[in-house]
């Protein structure tokens, strides 16, 4: 199992996902938090008609939604499928969304800027990320007349965002860092470089299933590209720290045993509770991970870790769900998915 760490040649062992985000607000216009409903109305027409009357192959791939329309699990749900902020659901009056069809890209209207470009790619892929979201910011530029300040660059509600505008993440699943007790002490070390290690969900949440977020805190006085370059030395090392503490760990007989336990539940239990389940689940993915398992990919994994949560089951059944429906049809999910891939034992395990 050794071997299988320390000679995968990429990084979707642990990067889940990378995202790059833009922060642009329009010149001739408060910030939203100084916008009345018909403001932010107007707000919101005139970015979405940029959005779907521009020049470009991707503008008819949007599709708008009125966030005011949705129902509460449908807002839920944009947030467990990591397409807007939870901020963004608080409030919902005056705001819009800008969804592309495959979900790779959103785009909030009148959250905390008026404007926030969002694109998710899977896996390690921040230069695929960065070009894209840049792409989408030029087709806005093209149009509208961003508030930017030669000194300070593009100009934001909040002061930390000021410069680029632009936030670079990586979602990271660090089970073996989380179990040896050393996230504490790497949060406190990648504040002092200006990078900022959060929960799932972002600010102020749990890292559920051992998944975090690494992001860039440094807006001002650097470079887009240099962020990113930044970003991705940062989370080299952060990598090759979980890699060693998951060689350590595959040794051990208990880890085993867990793994394996969290593969019987999930392939066998009837009802499954959604922290229950995201635990078992970043079980399964470490087994994967360290070669304990065979024809199962993480993308799997990945795609199970959002479908479990609890508005995202209610939405995709589409109807409303006490929480003990909730946990049999959670547990029915990930059966039929496990069943499909028929997960055997890997025989190294045997030597």
């Amino acid at each position: 199992m050794s071997e299988v760490i320390k000679h995968r040649k990429d990084v979707s062992d642990v990067v889940i996902s990378t995202r790059i985000r833009f922060a642009r607000n329009m010149k001739d216009y408060p910030f939203p938090c100084r916008l009345n409903e018909e403001k932010k109305r107007k707000v919101a027409s005139i970015v979405k008609e940029a959005a779907l009357g521009g020049h470009s192959a991707i503008s008819d791939r949007f599709k708008y939604i009125q966030m005011s329309e949705l129902t509460q699990e449908e807002a839920v749900s944009l947030v467990e499928r990591h397409l807007v902020s939870p901020e963004f659901i608080s409030d919902r009056q005056g705001r819009g969304l800008l969804l592309l069809d495959d979900e790779s890209v959103s785009i909030m209207i009148n959250e905390e800027d008026h404007i926030r470009i969002q694109v998710i790619r899977p896996n390690m892929d921040l230069d695929g990320a960065y070009d894209l979201a840049d792409k989408i910011d030029t087709l806005f530029d093209e149009q509208l007349s961003f508030a930017f300040n030669d000194k300070l660059g593009y100009l934001t509600q909040c002061p930390t965002n000021i410069g680029t505008g632009m936030r670079a993440s990586l979602m990271l699943h660090l089970p073996a860092l989380r179990e040896s007790g050393a996230m504490g002490k790497i949060s406190v070390s990648l504040a002092k470089l200006g990078f900022v290690i959060r929960g799932m969900y972002g600010e102020g949440t749990d890292p559920k299933g051992s998944v975090y977020q690494l992001s860039n805190q440094v807006t001002l006085g650097i470079s887009e590209k240099e962020a990113i370059n930044n970003l991705r030395d940062i989370a080299a090392q952060i990598i090759a720290q979980e890699r060693a503490a998951r060689e350590v760990m595959a040794k051990n007989i208990s880890v085993l045993d867990k793994i394996f336990r969290a593969y019987g539940i999930l392939q066998y239990a009837k009802l499954l509770s959604n922290d229950e389940c995201m635990k078992l689940l970043s079980d399964l993915r470490f087994g994967i991970e360290i070669g304990v398992f065979e024809n199962i990919d993480f993308d799997t994994i990945n795609h199970l870790m959002i479908e479990v949560q609890p508005a995202t089951l209610m939405k995709n059944i589409g109807k409303k769900l006490n929480p003990q429906e909730r946990d049999r049809i959670r547990a029915e999910v990930v059966r039929t998915a496990l069943m499909r891939k028929q997960v055997p034992a890997n025989r190294r395990l045997e030597d």
